[in-house]
């Protein structure tokens, strides 16, 4: 087989709201139809009428709007029922939208229709999927804190070489102080982000924005009460970005 996934051909022009990637080829790529037990977890938590987190975007996403340019190429990881993707979506970003949940997926699907916004959606293990590299302009992952140490390490590899060139991460989540607040995540502290930590992972980027604050957030019943929170905005070397 190819060395990787094409994502070419599912912009906009080619694509009408909502719409699903799900060719045979991309799913034997993706282990999607061998869903693991965590998989399985998240469809179980996601099959409600309600969005778990709301269906709107994030505060710390929000923020970083003067940062985001119509026609920008942007990959939202694990992006559950799609209220970072299709906001993106909303600013004229061309949004691909991954997640290894279908059930998550069916409700980012419904949003994107609601809105009228256009998304590819792909349903992947992201453990497991071919991730394309060098593509997008935009990288952004909220609260992926379902990851331990040792898969986090592959994630950031990965969502770093998708990024091109001057291209910007945009990465939120807790601190190790949300263990104890309980108000969102899971209850493992080695999940969670330290400045220190990200400083490491992202050695190498130029960072715009490394902030740990303690904020009140409310995104659905999901992630809702005082938070523990740190936000990182950093650029890949290269592309004469400004």
């Amino acid at each position: 087989g190819a060395p990787g996934l094409s994502l070419c051909g599912m912009g906009p022009g080619r694509h009408r709201a909502g719409s699903f990637v799900s060719e045979p080829q991309i799913l034997r790529r993706t282990g999607a139809k061998g869903m693991n037990d965590a998989l399985r977890h998240w469809d179980q938590r996601f099959d409600r009428e309600d969005f778990i987190f709301g269906r709107e975007p994030c505060e710390f996403l929000l923020r970083q709007r003067p940062r985001l340019k119509a026609g920008m190429r942007a990959l939202a990881v694990a992006d559950g029922e799609g209220r970072n993707g299709v906001w993106l979506a909303s600013l004229g970003l061309d949004v691909v939208s991954v997640d290894g949940s279908a059930r998550a997926l069916a409700k980012a699907r419904r949003l994107a229709g609601e809105r009228g916004e256009t998304v590819s959606f792909v349903e992947a293990d992201l453990l497991n999927w071919t991730w394309p590299v060098g593509r997008f302009d935009v990288v952004a992952a909220i609260f992926i804190q379902f990851a331990g140490p040792e898969q986090r390490s592959r994630l950031f590899a990965s969502m770093k070489a998708a990024l091109a060139p001057g291209g910007l991460m945009l990465l939120h989540g807790y601190r190790p102080e949300q263990v104890a607040l309980g108000t969102g995540g899971p209850p493992h502290v080695e999940n969670m982000y330290t400045e220190e930590l990200l400083r490491e992972a992202f050695a190498g980027f130029e960072i715009l924005e490394l902030r740990a604050h303690d904020s009140t957030i409310h995104e659905g019943t999901g992630h809702s009460g005082p938070s523990a929170l740190i936000d990182l905005v950093a650029r890949k070397p290269g592309g004469g970005a400004t």
